[in-house]
């Protein structure tokens, strides 16, 4: 039985969006390239493919050549609403929408260093001030 097609980036989707973020819009050999470069080798019909798929699932769109026959790639889905949305999903299942849960396990499975701890208690204060207000 195949798999149902979840609202969020596959985590191949997630990579190539991320190329995309970076340097829009690119190429499919550009986009190949830079995946390869961080250690991800694909096939050139494989990143043609994969971003045929993301065409249709609205999280890109495939634009015009400038020069040349090469089309382009832009992404139509912004950073934070793909991270907001997978992170509170993630809350939401795993966690029982418990965000003092997720802290909790932050705390535990993240290395955080005395500057990463000061900037998140600066962050909660002003949460705590403005759920005061």
């Amino acid at each position: 039985m195949a798999r149902p097609n979840s609202v969020y980036p596959t985590e191949l989707e997630l990579q190539i969006l991320k190329v995309l973020w970076a340097a829009e819009p690119m190429t499919v050999r550009e986009v190949r390239e830079t995946l390869a470069a961080g250690g991800r080798g694909l096939a050139h019909t494989t990143v043609i493919t994969m971003l045929g798929t993301m065409v249709e699932k609205g999280q890109v769109e495939k634009l015009d050549p400038v020069q040349g026959k090469a089309f382009r790639f832009a992404p139509l889905i912004g950073r934070e609403d793909v991270s907001k949305g997978m992170l509170g999903d993630l809350v939401d299942r795993v966690f029982d929408g418990s965000a003092e849960a997720v802290m909790l396990s932050l705390f535990d499975v993240a290395d955080l260093d005395e500057d990463e701890l000061k900037s998140l208690r600066k962050l909660l204060n002003k949460k705590m001030r403005e759920a005061r207000s």
